[in-house]
């Protein structure tokens, strides 16, 4: 298995050593000449006082010199270097100092001039950590009989000289092509590629869905021995499966998801709901046991680890694990299935009174899908006999249990935004870090308010017991993001006052989804507010979500075949369930249950052995940050397709003309939203030819010199579509009508 440096450096800790023969083992060094570049690569980092050799053995050197950050770079050739903590600095490097990394690569950056109030600090990069673009998309020119290949992204400032590699270079000149980088520049060698693939004479002859996944290196199909393995796979229960497990099989046990007959969609969670003697409810989810099926370190699970996520591009889908072991493990109907089991009892006023947490065996008896359910529940009569059982379940859960488990969400903040629009296939908040709600299908997001539960008593449950979990966290907008929002509300004559001027609260989000609601603009305001939310941040500490308004306590584990996160944290679980200390000692009389909530606050000692804690705090420690650069890798590439495909619908429209919203105006001319179509574009200022327009940031408009006409932020206008450019999915729109009178206000000097 090759590795980068970010990779080798994530084995070290300050203060343990780590012997040479561990690292080939951790790193799947499986011949000679990945065993040298390792022994290279160590010393190399020795050399470079990163790590230190002691007793033959080696350990992480830190240093306030060099800072870890990724480069981001402009077409015109700026670049900066990003820190990971939001509230630090950027950090400018010159070309002369980027040491041949490349746009999005992530650096160790020396600082070499100190920043002041209105400069950023200087530096220079000192290591490549982990290159970002192990291929790209590019555009072949003939160079003086070398064929070179352009990269198509424009912060990309090189060319790659290609190798022949049996393809004919002749027949590619001037075709979109995704290359292989071979060599990356060293002194005075230019970077080498190869073509592994032309995808068409440009990128709007490429079909949409390679474009994506050769612009961000997305992985394709399975190895022939990892879809072996998988085929291998089997799914029999014997009678030590069952020991330890609570059995659930005569529970009434159904299914909810999308369509079952779209592609790729796993079925990992099974539900119930029972009344208690005491007259409270027990809801419970039933996630496939996915650990015990998948062992750690097995290759598929490597691999599983590697790809971090699920990736959806519309009907394709990159998924976690090959399609065999999905139909294996479905949770369907008639089978018999091992899972974890969360039961959480509810009060009648859908407060939390207990939950557990226990590996189960469960029966499904029933599924149905979304629009199924939604059907059942607005008939009265006419319910098939084999499902009327099911159907009094789902009107107890969906009519009353759900609704008081939502209000108490948006009790403490939380909110949701209506967008109708189709949603990746998890039942939580997923990316968005934000339940989103479909008019059409409002069950939908009543089970993700019951899903969200379950994130949360688990995350409780991880805190209490102090074990290594991945935890879910979500920062607060950025005000310059909500700024502009805000002014356009105000412009709209919306309420838009926040409860405090000094912070963004969960409680603003949800009073600003109320105001949208009176405005013919929601759907773009809505589509707006989506876009200005933070990602959804793994971390190994428990911290606030912004979206769901916790303070702290949240976590994913619910589809364990689609993120490798939630299989994470079911492993945690399973550790526990095995090798969970239920009292401090053996001579102890009093135990207490791991499995329950009643075990909160009366642990004074280590639930998991000392050995295995530090040894899942270690392996956590190294792949919690690349969990996150696969989420994001996941997050563009999902928006990247959206945009194609809003592109191609634009290209196709042109010389049209819509009725728009200015939703951003800058000294360079104004956005224009087009509602119906959710497609932003742009009216430069070079073409509005009947006045020279400048602009007011105060008031974000343009005004008209001698006319007075003004173009202001939430203003309607009528633009035509002149042209599309597909690949950077740029949308160039001219205006037909539209501009007031500038009033006296705008008027005023800055």
């Amino acid at each position: 298995m090759e590795f980068s440096i970010a990779t080798l450096l994530a084995q070290f800790s300050e203060d343990k050593l780590v012997a040479g023969k561990i690292l080939e083992k951790k790193l799947d060094c499986q011949n000679d000449t990945i065993r040298e570049k390792l022994q290279i690569a160590l010393d190399a980092l020795e050399k470079l006082g990163m790590i230190v050799k002691e007793r033959g053995k080696y350990r992480r050197l830190y240093t306030e010199e060099l800072v870890e950050a990724k480069l981001r770079c402009s077409s015109k050739g700026f670049c900066f270097a990003i820190q990971d903590d939001e509230d630090a600095e950027d950090i400018y490097v010159r070309e002369s100092h980027l040491s041949n990394a490349w746009n999005g690569d992530r650096v160790l950056v020396k600082i070499i001039k100190e920043g002041t109030r209105r400069r950023s600090p200087e530096g220079e990069v000192r290591l490549i950590l982990e290159r970002a673009n192990p291929s790209l998309l590019a555009r072949v020119l003939n160079e003086n009989q070398e064929y070179m290949a352009i990269p198509l992204d424009d912060r990309l400032l090189f060319e790659l000289q290609l190798q022949e590699n049996g393809t004919n270079l002749a027949e590619t000149v001037d075709h979109l092509v995704h290359v292989n980088v071979l060599r990356y520049p060293i002194g005075q060698y230019p970077p080498l590629g190869k073509i592994t693939r032309v995808l068409g004479s440009d990128a709007e002859a490429a079909a949409d869905t390679d474009i994506v996944s050769c612009k961000h290196d997305l992985p394709s199909d399975f190895a022939p021995s990892l879809l072996e393995l998988a085929a291998n796979l089997t799914k029999s229960i014997t009678a030590t499966d069952l020991e330890n497990r609570k059995d659930l099989r005569d529970l009434l046990t159904f299914t909810l998801d999308s369509d079952s007959d779209h592609p790729g969609i796993w079925v990992e969670n099974a539900f119930t709901l029972e009344t208690t003697p005491t007259g409270d409810w027990q809801f419970g989810i039933h996630i496939v046991d996915l650990p015990h099926y998948l062992l750690e370190e097995s290759p598929l699970d490597l691999e599983a680890r590697k790809r971090g996520t699920a990736i959806y591009l519309g009907e394709k889908i990159l998924p976690l694990f090959p399609e065999a072991v999905q139909n294996l493990y479905s949770l369907n109907v008639g089978d018999e299935h091992l899972t974890i089991s969360v039961l959480i009892t509810l009060d009648q006023s859908g407060q939390i009174q207990q939950f557990t947490i226990v590996p189960s065996i469960i029966r499904v008896d029933q599924h149905l899908s979304y629009q199924q359910v939604q059907s059942l529940l607005s008939e009265e009569d006419d319910i098939d006999s084999s499902l009327v059982n099911v159907v009094e379940k789902l009107r107890e859960l969906f009519f009353q249990l759900s609704p008081l488990v939502k209000a108490q969400r948006l009790e403490r903040g939380g909110f949701e935004i209506t967008l109708s629009q189709t949603q990746p296939p998890y039942k939580d908040e997923g990316r968005m870090g934000v339940i989103i709600t479909d008019p059409i299908l409002p069950v939908r997001s009543l089970l993700t308010d019951m899903i969200i539960l379950v994130g949360r008593v688990v995350a409780e449950h991880f805190s209490a017991l102090n074990l290594p979990g991945i935890f879910s966290t979500q920062s607060v907008p950025d005000w310059d993001e909500l700024e502009d929002l805000l002014k356009l509300g105000v412009n709209l004559g919306l309420d838009m006052s926040l409860e405090s001027e000094e912070e963004i609260l969960p409680q603003d989000c949800q009073r600003l989804t109320q105001a949208f609601a009176q405005s013919p603009a929601q759907k773009v305001l809505n589509y707006l507010l989506l876009s200005s939310l933070k990602p959804v941040k793994y971390t190994s500490k428990p911290g606030k979500h912004f979206g769901l308004a916790y303070q702290d306590n949240y976590t994913h584990c619910v589809s364990p075949g689609q993120r490798y996160a939630d299989l994470w944290n079911l492993r945690i679980l399973t550790a526990l369930f095995v090798h969970g200390r239920d009292r401090r000692h053996s001579n102890a009389k009093k135990a207490v249950d791991l499995y329950s909530n009643t075990s909160h606050g009366q642990i004074n000692w280590n639930v998991l052995p000392p050995t295995l804690q530090e040894e899942l705090e270690n392996e956590l420690h190294h792949i919690i940050h690349r969990l996150n650069e696969r989420e994001k890798i996941a997050e563009d590439a999902e928006k990247d397709l959206k945009g194609l495909k809003k592109a191609e619908k634009m290209k196709e429209r042109t010389g049209q003309v819509f009725r728009g919203l200015i939703t951003g105006v800058q000294s360079y001319g104004f956005f224009v939203e087009i509602e119906d179509l959710l497609v932003e574009g742009l009216v430069h200022v070079s073409s509005l030819k009947d006045d020279w327009y400048e602009y007011r940031s105060r008031h974000s408009c343009l005004i008209g010199r001698k006319n007075r006409i003004a173009y202001r932020l939430g203003d309607y206008v009528e633009v035509e579509v002149k042209s599309v450019d597909y690949y950077r999915q740029q949308i160039d729109l001219v205006t037909v009508s539209g501009g007031v009178t500038a009033t006296t206000e705008d008027l005023e000097d800055e």
